[in-house]
């Protein structure tokens, strides 16, 4: 059963399914309704928004302290999770992930729509999570979390938003209220995401990754600003406002 952490009155009716061979690129995770037995998608179908404004569910990719760098597949039925392939092999990280990683459903990063302050583009994918929760989510976790901030990443010429939050049930949850909270006790953890993502290329040879706004975390407020803006662009994806230029989008 597919854990759903957070306030029960709002838990998720959801399983997942794995099949194919862990560690090949024919493995994938799918997600499905406990009621009706039928597949879903995990960017799609899961909702964003939870009882609570400031949380929302976010799908756990790559679970805290591990290197295989599994992501929701845009282009495939349903959007399983599988594990990236590079040069036909599939892929880790150099290192481990210090956090749980996973991203929003029912957000998109527009490539056609440049930033009005940054000068960059939408990377084409939902936006990414890191929680920084104590507790190791498995892959496929759908998980209640605490917005409490965000990095503009600038990766390859794209905006990549880097959402910081904490699993609701966190023990240190109710003593965070924005990112400020974060840096006040949570020493190091800011930076420690910013460098992790500043150099986890370039042991391929490329350059160091950039941040916008002088490389500050943004608070709570235009997080879930941003949030709400890449739950728009996502709508306009999924109703064929937006081409889809190969990914899945169910139907609307």
């Amino acid at each position: 059963l597919l854990q759903t952490r957070g306030p029960a009155r709002s838990r998720l009716p959801v399983t997942t399914e794995v099949r194919g061979e862990p560690g090949t690129a024919s493995f994938r995770r799918f997600f499905k309704n406990t009621s009706s037995g039928e597949l879903i998608s995990p960017w799609h179908d899961l909702p964003l928004g939870t009882d609570v404004g400031e949380e929302k569910w976010m799908v756990t990719e790559i679970p805290k302290m591990t290197r295989p760098k599994f992501e929701i597949n845009k282009a495939e039925p349903h959007n399983p999770i599988a594990q990236d392939i590079k040069n036909g092999e599939v892929r880790d990280y150099h290192g481990p992930v210090y956090w749980n990683y996973g991203a929003l459903p029912r957000t998109w990063e527009d490539p056609s729509v440049k930033h009005p302050d940054l000068h960059v583009k939408g990377d084409n994918d939902p936006v990414d999570v890191v929680e920084i929760g104590r507790r190791a989510h498995a892959s496929g976790d759908v998980v209640s979390v605490k917005v409490l901030g965000a990095l503009a990443l600038i990766d390859s010429g794209e905006l990549d938003w880097k959402v910081i939050a904490i699993d609701a049930t966190d023990p240190m949850a109710a003593q965070l209220n924005n990112i400020t909270d974060v840096e006040a006790k949570m020493h190091g953890v800011v930076s420690g995401i910013r460098e992790w993502f500043r150099w986890y290329k370039t042991p391929d040879g490329k350059p160091l990754n950039k941040f916008g706004f002088g490389e500050r975390a943004l608070g709570q407020s235009e997080a879930l600003e941003m949030v709400a803006e890449t739950h728009e662009s996502w709508k306009k994806l999924r109703c064929g406002g937006t081409i889809a230029n190969g990914m899945w989008t169910g139907s609307a």
